[in-house]
């Protein structure tokens, strides 16, 4: 499918019966009722068209933010100074101690105050930019520089806020395609804990509340845009369900994407493929815009970059500057280059020229 036959951008699931409201002001709004609202079917349709028509709006509007503005952006480490690349690995190949640093890192997040001046914590702060920001890079050229930045930055942070000496690491899940529920990544001593507790009385969102592992019971902030508090959800895809979803994180899957041509079609595939294909089997939180609140996302999107090095790698003399596309959602403008990849105030802005190479630019790190 072509760029221009899509229609929106390849999105995390809408809830019914949520109030999505882009105005609401964290320092003042208080939390409102978990109380789920009745809507007749007519009044439901009505408010997704509105929601569809705020995000295409958003991201035409972030499309002409990020055209070229590189007088703006602050200085980068040029690739001269990449001498000793970090290597990224794989979860399970960590140590036990190397995994319980890296959740202890990811848990400071969650006691550190707001670097974007908000009344709430880093860790919010996260999946509060992703939705806000990063949204007008999904069906665009910009969803895997913006997300290469994304968890470039979020490494960063555990790194200088939290004192995490070890770097980002990613999850394969193509490894696990066959039974995802069952990968080591939901162990609950050693992983993130499973899929929501059925059991459990509290609202949830497109699952059950995790009771298990070092995020059980895990309160955040946000659905999307709108101000709503509640727990941490997955609810794990049924056996049946898998049967259709699985085969998108497969390695047979992954091949195809390594052998697309050019940027475009590798951007298209991986996106609308594995990129959507874990959310939909993990659902909860994971299924949104607000995806970060699951600390899996940063591994899932971290193993979506290592698919793009490696793709890069095959041709680098080409590759390593071929950006291709659509240079936001819903815009004409075509993709350079010079376009500016906004951080929302969590890291400086930077230009995908600087994020093209994982050796050079502002980055250094390797798989």
């Amino acid at each position: 499918m072509s760029r221009s036959q899509r229609q929106s951008p390849t999105r995390y699931s809408l809830l019914e019966g949520i109030d999505y409201d882009d105005e609401i002001d964290i320092e003042k709004a208080p939390p409102k009722s978990h109380e789920r609202k009745r809507r007749s079917s007519l009044y439901y349709y009505i408010l997704i068209l509105l929601i569809g028509t705020s995000c295409l709006a958003l991201g035409f509007a972030s499309g002409a933010l990020v055209k070229n503005h590189e007088n703006h952006i602050d200085p980068a480490p040029s690739s001269s100074q990449c001498t000793d690349p970090s290597i990224r690995r794989e979860w399970r190949s960590l140590s036990r101690s190397e995994k319980k640093d890296y959740i202890d890192a990811v848990q400071c997040l969650r006691t550190t105050p707001s670097k974007l001046g908000l009344n709430q914590s880093l860790y919010d702060d996260f999946p509060y930019v992703h939705n806000r920001v990063g949204a007008y890079s999904h069906g665009s050229a910009a969803f895997l520089a913006w997300h290469r930045y994304f968890i470039h930055t979020y490494e960063q942070t555990l790194r200088n806020t939290c004192d995490y000496k070890g770097h980002a690491t990613y999850w394969n899940w193509a490894l696990d395609w066959e039974n995802i529920p069952s990968s080591p990544i939901w162990d609950p001593t050693t992983g993130f804990g499973g899929t929501g507790n059925s059991s459990d009385p509290h609202e949830t969102i497109l699952g059950h509340c995790v009771t298990t592992g070092p995020f059980a019971n895990l309160q955040v902030l946000y659905l999307e845009s709108a101000l709503r508090p509640h727990c941490l959800s997955r609810g794990f895809a049924s056996a049946e369900d898998l049967v259709h979803l699985a085969p998108a994180v497969g390695p047979e899957a992954v091949e195809a994407y390594l052998r697309s041509g050019d940027y475009d079609a590798f951007n298209i595939g991986l996106e609308d493929g594995s990129h959507v294909g874990i959310p939909h089997i993990v659902r909860g939180d994971f299924s949104l815009f607000t995806a970060p609140y699951d600390p899996v996302f940063f591994l899932h999107h971290t193993q979506l970059d290592r698919l793009w090095w490696t793709w890069q790698r095959a041709h680098p003399e080409k590759r390593l500057a071929e950006y291709i596309g659509k240079a936001a959602h819903n815009s004409t403008e075509k993709a350079s280059l010079a376009d500016v990849i906004p951080m929302g105030g969590l890291g400086p802005d930077v230009t995908v020229r600087k994020l093209m190479n994982t050796e050079g630019g502002a980055l250094c790190y390797g798989y």
